[in-house]
């Protein structure tokens, strides 16, 4: 009998500020590349972690939610909740926080908690900036 493969994913909801500015352009650059984004401003974020493995046959689970949720919170919820991502994040630092750079981060972050995470395969993370704008990333190349 062939196991069912099946993708879960969890999402957290955080409240943070940022600016996105690049210390290497001029401020009429960052302006121009950046427009309003360029000034203090803050975002009601979603971050959604998804997984991949087979269907156990006892549980009826990939992986118990509980332990993602809990990786998810301890690694992306805590550190960036009610906090200004470029400076009071340690991992941010000097990073240009895009939504882009932020799903890198969340996987890696993740990532370094793959053996909370049992056997599956971490497959993608989604940032939703906006209800308009999100960004997958799924993995390095």
């Amino acid at each position: 009998m062939t196991v069912p493969i099946v993708d879960i994913t969890h999402r957290e909801d955080f409240s943070a500020a940022h600016r996105l500015h690049c210390d290497s352009l001029s401020a009429e650059e960052n302006l121009a590349l950046y427009g309003p984004c360029n000034t203090l401003h803050g975002h009601n974020y979603g971050v959604e972690v998804t997984l991949r493995g087979p269907v156990d046959p006892v549980t009826g689970m990939v992986i118990n939610l509980v332990d993602l949720m809990r990786v998810m919170r301890e690694e992306i919820f805590d550190a960036c909740d009610h906090k200004f991502l470029n400076e009071d994040v340690p991992w941010l630092v000097g990073l240009v926080p895009t939504a882009e750079v932020l799903a890198i981060a969340f996987w890696d972050r993740v990532a370094a908690r793959r053996s909370d995470l049992g056997d599956s395969e971490m497959t993608r993370v989604r940032v939703i900036e906006s209800r308009n704008n999100f960004v997958d990333y799924h993995g390095p190349s």
